[in-house]
């Protein structure tokens, strides 16, 4: 009969874990077992591994061959290591330090491991901030342009009332010359032929003044007779 160290499933679904154990090869995975010699949990990070060391001796020195998820994990607690001295004829206190200098060279390792898994948070903390830092400097100088903006627009309204207040101007300027008739040179001449007859001079530019002042009409005099209409 051969026998294998291999796991068996046990758990819920999506919440596994498993039996280390020495069972038959011709067996199913998860049927009858020889001997449980561990237990492997790998939901906690890092993941749980319970060996016995002396049952795990006793199956590898009977010759089981365990699986390769077994072996990787007799690997990682140092059993494999132990074994391999003890084939090698060493005694105990031997094993004992060679074991000893291994789990310094593993203890370095996780060190190193956790080190370099801190500076990449770290690097995408500090990424992440500076984004956020730059957003915000975005935010701020896109609400000062917009104020500049609308305090420039009142004072093109204001030039564009006074333009229409000067056009304003000029246009009843030019309506009131426009409405000023000029006297007619012979109606002049014939005044004055009458007043040189009857001796007096002045009054021709009275009566002109006077038919020019009743020719010009201002703005005020329209709108009078637009009302009156």
């Amino acid at each position: 009969m051969a026998v294998k160290l291999r796991l068996t499933r046990r758990g819920k679904k999506k919440q596994p874990f498993y039996r280390i154990v020495a069972a038959d090869s011709r067996t199913a995975r998860d049927g009858k077992y020889i001997e449980k010699i561990g237990l492997y949990n790998p939901l906690p990070d890092p993941a749980e591994v319970l060996i016995d060391e002396e049952k795990a001796f006793y199956w590898l020195s009977q010759g089981a061959i365990p699986s390769d998820t077994v072996k990787n994990l007799l690997s990682k607690k140092g059993i494999i290591l132990k074994w391999s001295l003890k084939k090698k004829g060493l005694d105990e206190t031997r094993i004992e330090e060679e074991f000893r200098k291994w789990e310094t060279i593993q203890l370095d390792e996780q060190k190193k491991k956790e080190a370099l898994a801190a500076q990449l948070l770290r690097e995408e903390e500090d990424k992440k901030a500076a984004e956020d830092k730059d957003k915000k400097e975005e935010t701020p100088a896109a609400a000062v342009e917009e104020p500049a903006e609308e305090k420039v627009e009142p004072k093109k309204s204001e030039e564009k009332v006074e333009d229409k207040s000067e056009t304003t101007a000029t246009e009843e300027k030019v309506e009131v010359k426009e409405n000023v008739e000029p006297v007619p040179e012979q109606e002049v001449a014939e005044t004055k032929t009458e007043n040189i007859e009857s001796g007096d001079e002045q009054p021709v530019a009275a009566d002109v003044e006077a038919k020019s002042e009743e020719n010009i009409s201002t703005p005020e005099d329209e709108t009078k007779e637009k009302e009156d209409s």
